[in-house]
C-alpha cells in the first residue's frame, strides 16, 4: 500500500518526515511519502463564533486533491489548526470509514494547547497515535472498546495517553486483511 502525506496549511517539515517514518513502523508493508505540495488552508472552512475550522470541509479538499493523485492508495492530510465537526467541540482528526482519505490535527496533539511545556517527543507520540487511528478508519475500522488499542475513541488528550500505538489482536486481524485486499 501507498500513502501520501500532505500538509495542509504551514505543517512542520521535520514533524512531517518523522511522521512518515514512524507510520512505516506500524504499517511494515507500506510505504509513505511526505507530498512536496501543501495544500492551502481554505479559509472559507473557518468559523468565525467558534475561532475553528470545519474538518469536513478541509477533508473535503484533502479527498479532491487525493482522486488526482492516482498513484497513492490513501492521502492522510495534516493541519495545524483547531478544527471540529458537527456536534462534538474539537476532534484530532477525521476519516470516510471506509476510504481513501483521512486528516488529522497538530492543534490539540501539542503540550502548549494544555499549558504545558512545548515536548516533541509527546507531540510526534500523539501524533502517530492519531494517524495511525484515522488511517486504521481508512481501512474500515470502527472504534475499539480496548481502551489501549490505537483505534479506542478519543474523548480528551487523556485518552489520547493512555492509549498505545499499535493495534490490539482483533484490529490487527482486520488491519491485516485490509492492506492484503489493496495489494
Amino acid at each position: 500500500m501507498k500513502v501520501g502525506i500532505v500538509p495542509v496549511g504551514s505543517v512542520n517539515a521535520d514533524l512531517m518526515q518523522n511522521l512518515a517514518d514512524n507510520l512505516s513502523k506500524t504499517f511494515p508493508d507500506t510505504s509513505f511519502s511526505v507530498l512536496k505540495k501543501n495544500l492551502p488552508l481554505n479559509e472559507n472552512a473557518f468559523n468565525k463564533t467558534r475561532k475553528q475550522y470545519n474538518s469536513d470541509t478541509i477533508l473535503a479538499e484533502v479527498k479532491l486533491y487525493a482522486s488526482k493523485q492516482k498513484r497513492y492508495h490513501r492521502i492522510l492530510g495534516v493541519v495545524d489548526a483547531d478544527i471540529y465537526v458537527r456536534d462534538l467541540n474539537y476532534v484530532f482528526g477525521e476519516a470516510f470509514t471506509p476510504g481513501n482519505v483521512a486528516l488529522i490535527s497538530l492543534w490539540r496533539l501539542k503540550p502548549e494547547f494544555y499549558k504545558d511545556k512545548p515536548n516533541q517527543e509527546t507531540l510526534q507520540t500523539r501524533v502517530v497515535k492519531e494517524a495511525i487511528h484515522e488511517l486504521g478508519h481508512t481501512l474500515g475500522l470502527q472504534h475499539c472498546y480496548r481502551s489501549a488499542c490505537v483505534m479506542h475513541f478519543s474523548n480528551s488528550i487523556f485518552d489520547a495517553d493512555k492509549k498505545q500505538n499499535v493495534f490490539c489482536d482483533e484490529c490487527s486481524l482486520q488491519i491485516a486483511i485490509a492492506v492484503n485486499n489493496i495489494r
